[in-house]
């Protein structure tokens, strides 16, 4: 059997229908016979089992009983309204059968005295065990022995209208694999489902429709979820051989007067082991004659920006220029600010353009550029438009990956004979396995210690009853020449919830502290006017800084030492953890205190607690994952990838995915340019999977 027959359409399966057909196309996006049978369950139900009244409890899950009914009641519910009664009997105890709707259904399916087999979660009203809308079927027609554990598939409202809830689909999934007379084509090969003790696709795709028992549902859902995630990883492997291959890169062998001079006598404080190691990494990525593409990983203040610029410095030794790349006018400054006091008075030119450089100036910057006369040019997108021309860019940094797609990060190719050097920073920390299918085609490099004198910031849970205790500590702080950040959740207070406006604590706070001096700033005001404010709390000359998560990225203010963040329950680990990096910036000790109300969920609880126990920003985002999934995650929506994931789970499947990768190398390293008969079927399956809705160019 081929492919020829999956790719089959559903329409005339049996209970399908033109009318259905167009609902499973609109709906889930199933057109074809292999569409539907990626349409996974997302539980089971052990129906093996048959249960005695007599056995029943309240608290049970669903259960199975078999017997007949002895009778109908009907019971008025006000207007057009009944509660149908059916009293079921298994020969030695009595339960009722109990529907609010559906009154010409239910007398039109089941009859008196017919042998049913009777499905659905029990309860007691009245002092007896009743089941409340049951799953029921002719006794006649159910082999229990063939039953074991039944699978429930996810429904929408306009499905369970035309009679296609959970129970419909299982009949029409159980049509299709009937018709599937043959055995399903294999995806994988056997060296790799033989030494893993991998299923057959075909046994899985049976087993996860209609599993007898666990280990054959947990050996269906392991063989799929390996397969999707193999090829996921195969893809963005093999696009990384490619790129290697193809685009060579420049060869920076020399360390010279600049890096020279700056490593000796500018550098701010001795190197962290980390930052020594991350350097060795770089430096030997820029000798080998290929691109350099990594991936460089630290929490807020662990010393990305010194990393890159000496690693900037080796470029201009070598006779090229470097560019920085931020995602916001105010961090591209920070930057720029940063960059010149790092590097004091070594005759170096470095410069800013962003949107608001315009006019002659602009002008100057643009023929400088080209005449080579600028050796680093900091800025936000507007790096990559067409008129910025370099004379010679041999290395590129991009700031917090996560804000720019990858076609952006593709066109600084461009802008140099060959493509740069490019080193992609973030300071928001990625769980290895989502790095590992994100950044896929980076090499991926960690800072994982603070620079000496930093101390390790103390976070604190606080409830909004306790505010006095609050403000006399944020006195005490500020009387000792230190600053504060308050952060609100919002800007406007919506209808629907009790979040306080800023605007309305703003005021509240400047009554609560007269004697100091307040900044306000939120994402409505003029980009002008928001920096001005930032500016004037930078200077030190307002105490206190109120705002809403605009300070998350590119506020770096040494002498704030205390973060309070209102209704911290509102917020994502991730973000909690950007906000708590903007504290802890100077040598002082610093604080973060997340104020929440008194009623808060398990998994709040659970988030607020983990932010109290770590600064460590890498286990922080574990968990984030899995609180939340990788669809959630701050960074993975912002670069557009669409993880088509039909059944594995990059979060909670984290061995998979290594194991994964681990295949997926091994064959790479024999087949880089995917020519091999011995591994046609895995090239071909992957030019397959390529024609598919999955945004692969995303994923690497």
């Amino acid at each position: 059997m081929n492919y020829e027959l999956l790719s089959q359409d559903i329409m005339f399966l049996p209970g399908m229908g033109p009318r259905r057909k167009e609902i499973f196309n609109k709906e889930l996006d199933i057109r074809t016979w292999g569409d539907l049978l990626q349409y996974f369950p997302y539980k089971y139900v052990d129906r093996s089992r048959i249960y005695r009244i007599s056995e029943l409890q309240a608290d049970m899950p669903f259960v199975q009983l078999r017997g007949r009914i002895l009778s109908f009641e009907e019971y008025s519910m006000g207007a057009r309204k009944k509660r149908i009664v059916a009293h079921f009997t298994d020969g030695q105890g009595i339960a009722d059968l109990v529907w609010f709707n559906g009154t010409k259904y239910v007398y039109d399916h089941y009859k008196v005295g017919q042998d049913y087999i009777v499905f659905g979660k029990p309860g007691i009203y009245g002092g007896r065990f009743q089941i409340t809308h049951p799953d029921i079927d002719k006794a006649s027609e159910l082999q229990l022995s063939e039953m074991g554990m039944q699978p429930y598939y996810t429904t929408t409202d306009k499905m369970k209208q035309s009679g296609l809830q959970s129970r419909g689909v299982e009949k029409i999934m159980k049509a299709l694999l009937d018709k599937l007379t043959q055995p399903l084509p294999e995806t994988l090969p056997p060296y790799i489902t033989g030494p893993l003790h991998l299923c057959s696709r075909d046994q899985a795709l049976r087993w996860i429709h209609y599993p007898h028992n666990t280990d054959e549902m947990q050996r269906a859902r392991t063989r799929l979820k390996f397969e999707e995630l193999f090829y996921v990883q195969l893809n963005i492997l093999r696009y990384a051989s490619d790129h290697r291959r193809k685009f060579g890169g420049y060869v920076f062998a020399r360390i010279g007067e600049h890096f020279n001079n700056f490593y000796h006598h500018h550098l701010p404080f001795s190197l962290t082991g980390a930052q020594k190691r991350v350097m060795h990494e770089i430096r030997a990525d820029m000798n080998t004659g290929r691109q350099m593409n990594r991936l460089l990983q630290g929490d807020v203040g662990s010393g990305k920006t010194l990393v890159a610029l000496m690693s900037m410095l080796i470029a201009i030794d070598n006779g090229f220029q470097a560019c920085m790349m931020a995602p916001t006018e105010i961090l591209a400054e920070q930057h720029l600010q940063t960059i010149r006091n790092f590097l004091g008075d070594m005759p170096l030119r470095v410069e800013l353009l962003t949107g608001i450089v315009k006019g002659k100036k602009r002008e100057q910057i643009l023929n400088s550029l080209l005449l080579g006369e600028i050796d680093i040019l900091v800025g936000t997108h507007a790096l990559i438009e067409d008129p910025v021309q370099f004379k010679r860019l041999g290395m590129a940094v991009i700031d917090e990956q996560h804000r720019f797609g990858v076609a952006q990060r593709a066109k600084l190719w461009t802008k140099s004979e060959k493509p740069p050097h490019m080193l992609v920073m973030t300071a928001t920390p990625i769980p290895r396995t989502l790095a590992m299918t994100i950044y896929g085609d980076l090499d991926v490099s960690v800072i994982d210690e603070l620079p000496p004198g930093r101390k390790p910031i103390q976070t604190i849970h606080r409830f909004d009853t306790q505010t006095t205790s609050l403000y006399d500590g944020i006195r005490k702080q500020i009387r000792q020449g230190r600053q504060v950040y308050i952060v609100f959740p919002l800007i406007k207070e919506s209808e629907k919830s009790d979040l306080k406006n800023l605007e309305e604590g703003y005021v509240a706070l400047c009554d609560v502290f007269p004697e100091f001096k307040l900044s306000k700033v939120h994402g409505k005001m003029k980009p002008q006017e928001k920096d001005e404010e930032m500016q004037r709390f930078a200077r030190g000359e307002t105490n206190i800084l109120v705002a809403t998560t605009v300070i998350e990225v590119g506020v770096n203010v040494p002498n704030a030492s205390v973060m309070v963040i209102l209704d911290a329950q509102r917020f994502g680990l991730s973000q909690l953890h950007q906000l708590r990096g903007r504290v802890g910036r100077g040598a002082d000790q610093s604080y973060c205190i997340l104020v929440t109300t008194y009623k808060l969920s398990k998994e709040t609880s659970r988030r607020i607690d983990i932010m109290c126990q770590t600064n460590d920003g890498f286990e922080i985002a574990e968990a984030d994952l899995k609180l939340r999934g990788p669809g959630d995650l701050e960074g993975t929506q912002q670069s557009g990838i669409a993880f088509d994931l039909k059944i594995a789970d990059i979060a909670r499947d984290g061995q998979l995915v290594q194991l994964a990768r681990e295949e997926a190398q091994k064959i790479i390293n024999v087949d880089p340019t995917c020519e091999k008969q011995e591994y046609a079927l895995l090239w071909n399956r992957l030019k397959e999977l390529r024609k598919t809705n999955i945004n692969w160019a995303a994923i690497s």
